[in-house]
């Protein structure tokens, strides 16, 4: 559809993934020539980060979202998940959520680091990153250790 710049966008912290998950999967996308953003070369130099990745979250066909074990300490990365879920209830996104050695339960119940995580967020904010997170981990999705 001409409305999607990108078949997929995913949302994961880096310190958790970067070096080891993230280029297989990347590689495994490339392979199947499935176009997946890439902040590290989709992102125009010189441009703001925030409306540019919310613009790519909203243009893209699925979204995939790595829960790992420091996901949740990223404001960043629960701010990408809210959008994503806006996105799914309003653009009929899919989302499909990859537990990444941590439990699904985890996620969805904000135990462990996801409860510390929350507790540290701005009061504004850490209603709506509650909400999203208990509603992507409710969606069926991959458990990778």
């Amino acid at each position: 559809s001409s409305t999607h710049e990108y078949e997929v966008f995913v949302s994961f912290r880096g310190a958790d993934i970067r070096t080891g998950f993230k280029s297989h999967f990347f590689a495994a996308l490339n392979h199947e020539r499935i176009g997946a953003y890439r902040d590290d070369i989709d992102l125009p130099r010189g441009g703001e980060i925030g409306p540019e990745l919310l613009k790519a979250i909203e243009t893209s066909r699925i979204a995939v979202v790595v829960f790992s074990k420091n996901y949740a300490t990223s404001d960043w990365c629960l701010d990408e998940l809210v959008k994503i879920m806006e996105c799914k209830r309003l653009l009929n996104q899919r989302v499909l959520p990859i537990f990444y050695d941590v439990s699904q339960s985890e996620v969805l119940e904000q135990n462990g680091i996801f409860a510390e995580a929350l507790l540290k967020g701005p009061e504004d904010k850490v209603n709506n990153w509650r909400a999203a997170l208990t509603e992507a981990a409710d969606l069926a999705g991959l458990h990778l250790e």
